[in-house]
């Protein structure tokens, strides 16, 4: 309007002037408030017919203030097309500005709202005719010029405050943000009261921080008594340990760090806070681990042997009994093996909590690894007090674990020492009461013994026995015996069977019933069995007849996944051929890893390796295991040709076993023929071939000679 020209000198009335920019600056504002804060999808047509009525409303009012000697008219139908173009336009502008995003919303936005002001204006004006009337004065007036200087001056003082004030309010806003993303809290106080907290600190302490706003420092921290009466945690101090008040009552454990600054112009403190809750438990569970076991959180064994050493320095002094209780569970491999490892894992859970069950309070429980498990009594009648809590554990499991209608059972075998009857050292009571649970297992399991002095030597001498054979085969302390297998139609030597023999330098020899069964449970039969494999193929290769050896296998060495390619790797450096290799098994190798088993035995055969069933009819005979896996001969257990010719029921076997090994074309032989009368026996059932003291003792490696020139042999030899 101060542009507009129309013949005569305008001025302009100082009141409707200052209402024309009140009526802009009001209905702008309300115009603004319904069409960008509303939620209807009609606020910005609402806001945008309001904005269009005020800048209509501004535009009236102004030309109301122009003074000139001469009146106003106006073409109403030219300013209701200006009004009406205006607010459409306005409308469209605040629409642009929801709908688009970004700068283009903004430009868009504002290119739409100067259109709507300007098409409204100059419209309006075009249809503004001015009148002159001499009568008419002019009265408080702005003179344009200064008007125009006053509008621009004001423009850019409102334009540098609106970006001075976006400025101040973006990095205000950018600081605080930064402080609350910190992972810190921060609380600032002036003379101890909370001015400003970031939301960190809020949340650490379970309050909004509205709420921690004008609290003391002493409302906020649990502080140390040499602390409270203090009311600064001291500026400038290293960082500290403490507790954070939390909103529940409960308590926050941090670390606190002061420092102090110059707040909106003032000097104040400011704590940075970090949360140890994490840090705390973490340390708690490395503390609880490093004394107790994870799966049971029972004392671990480090944990028990210190404990056990305490106990004995204490009961030693004060001239006291305490015992020691070592357990086994069993059939818990069995069970592990077959149900999977969670399934012990928590089985050995339930047997921690029977245990804690059973004992007493001062009692100390500890897992020492696997299934073993041990406790220390302590503070009671000994050793009517072992006797009972043994009386206990024994009647819980029973309870709580019926091996006879649950798979998933498991029984305990419980050895106890007394202290000082049988130790006063750590080492020496622990010892002993894990032998008397080895008796207790020998014995049959499920029970408690306690210890004594002649089981302490008979399981020193069994275990004397296990770490001598460890080391038998490096020292040269084994050898190997072959006696002959005979062919009753012409008494020809059919094959020689090799038999493990051990002489100890300090007993002479030693049985190999005695030996093997504590090889097998030692796992020393692994390499013992692999020496022995290897020394009668190097034997039999130096035969100059190419008769087959026959070689026994433990069960146990059918539990390596590599036992078909040491087998293999042993015929290759002796160059002895497959065919000429006899392994004899007993059912209990198709016990365990059944399917792995026939596999491996089914690659021998494949090579050429003869499998022989041995030991047939005793222990765990099926003759399902004949039909699974085409074996090339039998063998009758000596036990059954011992009693022969006087129990009916063993003559009845060996006959059935013959008949058998007819009825599926395997040759049998029978093993531990004495005497002509056994030999005939068996002849007249139909068995070709025997093996057995009337034919040939064990002896030393067959010389060449005898192995090249003698193809046949009297009925007997020596005796």
């Amino acid at each position: 309007m101060l542009a507009y020209d129309g013949g005569i000198p305008i001025a302009y009335g100082v009141g409707a002037t200052s209402f024309s920019i009140a009526v802009a600056i009001a209905a702008s504002w309300v115009a603004f408030l319904v069409g960008l804060a509303g939620t209807s999808r009609h606020a910005p047509a609402v806001g945008g017919l309001l904005l269009g009525l005020g800048i209509a409303a501004m535009h009236v009012s102004g030309m109301h203030a122009i003074e000139v000697q001469g009146r106003v008219a106006f073409d109403p139908e030219t300013s209701f097309a200006a009004v009406l173009l205006g607010t459409l336009i306005a409308g469209l502008a605040l629409h642009s500005f929801q709908v688009l995003r970004g700068v283009r919303g903004l430009a868009a936005s504002i290119l739409l709202l100067v259109a709507a002001i300007c098409v409204l204006h100059f419209t309006s004006m075009s249809g503004v005719v001015l009148i002159p009337d001499l009568s008419v004065a002019a009265t408080h007036v702005f003179d344009p010029f200064w008007l125009a200087g006053g509008v621009i001056a004001a423009s850019t003082t409102l334009i540098l405050m609106a970006f001075g004030a976006l400025f101040v309010d973006r990095h205000l806003t950018d600081l605080k943000g930064l402080a609350n993303a910190s992972l810190e809290g921060m609380v600032i106080l002036r003379g101890g009261e909370v001015i400003e907290v970031n939301e960190r600190f809020a949340t650490l302490s379970g309050r909004k921080p509205a709420e921690l706003v004008g609290r003391q420092r002493r409302e906020l921290f649990a502080e140390a008594p040499e602390r409270r009466s203090s009311n600064d945690l001291g500026a400038g101090e290293g960082a500290s340990e403490g507790e954070l008040l939390h909103a529940d009552g409960g308590y926050v454990p941090v670390e606190r760090l002061c420092r102090t600054i110059e707040y909106k112009g003032r000097q104040c403190d400011v704590i940075f806070v970090r949360d140890l809750t994490a840090r705390k438990d973490a340390e708690r569970t490395i503390e609880n681990l490093a004394h107790h076991d994870a799966l049971t959180d029972l004392s671990n064994r480090s944990s028990f042997d210190r404990r056990l050493r305490q106990a004995l320095a204490a009961a030693v002094h004060h001239d006291d009994a305490l015992a020691v209780l070592c357990l086994d569970l069993d059939r818990f491999k069995a069970v592990n093996d077959i149900f999977g490892h969670g399934e012990g894992d928590r089985i050995l859970r339930k047997v921690a909590d029977i245990l804690r069950a059973a004992a007493g309070e001062a009692d100390t429980i500890a897992r020492l690894g696997g299934d073993e498990f041990a406790i220390v009594q302590t503070g009671a009648a000994q050793p009517e007090a072992a006797r009972l809590l043994a009386d206990r554990i024994l009647k819980l499991f029973s309870e709580e674990m019926d091996t006879r209608r649950d798979p998933m059972a498991v029984g305990v075998s419980i050895g106890v020492a007394i202290c000082p009857g049988d130790g006063t050292t750590a080492e020496r009571l622990y010892g002993n009461a894990d032998t008397a649970l080895y008796r207790a297992k020998q014995t049959g399991k499920g029970i408690a013994c306690f210890f004594d002095a002649e089981m302490d030597a008979a399981v020193r001498t069994r275990r004397q026995i296990e770490n001598d054979l460890r080391h038998a085969v490096v020292r040269r302390q084994l050898f190997l015996e072959y006696q002959p297998l005979v062919d009753v139609r012409d008494d020809r030597i059919v094959g020689y069977e090799a038999l493990l023999r051990w002489r100890r330098p300090d007993r002479g020899l030693v049985g190999p019933n005695l030996f093997i069964p504590i090889a097998e449970e030692s796992g020393s039969i692994i390499q013992i069995g692999e020496w022995v494999l290897e020394e009668a193929c190097s034997e039999a290769v130096r035969w100059h007849e190419p008769l087959p050896v026959s070689v026994n296998v433990s069960p146990v060495q059918f539990l390596l996944p590599n036992h078909f390619d040491r087998i293999e790797s042993i015929l290759m450096r002796t160059g002895l051929g497959a065919r000429r290799l006899e392994l004899e098994i007993t059912e209990a190798a198709l016990m365990h890893n059944r399917d792995d088993v026939l596999a491996t035995l089914v690659r021998l055969r494949l090579l050429g390796v003869r499998i022989v069933m041995d030991d047939f009819g005793t222990g765990h005979s099926s003759l399902s295991n004949l039909q699974t896996f085409p074996f090339d001969k039998l063998k009758i257990d000596c036990s059954f040709t011992a009693s022969l010719d006087k129990d009916p029921a063993a003559h009845a076997i060996i006959r059935a076993i013959i008949a058998l090994g007819h009825s599926l074309n395997l040759p049998v032989v029978t093993e531990g023929v004495e005497t002509e009368r056994q030999r005939q026996i068996i002849v007249d059932e139909g068995c070709r071939q025997i093996q057995g003291f009337l034919t040939g003792r064990p002896g030393l490696a067959p010389s060449v000679d005898a192995a090249s020139s003698s193809s046949t042999m009297p009925h007997r030899v020596g005796a």
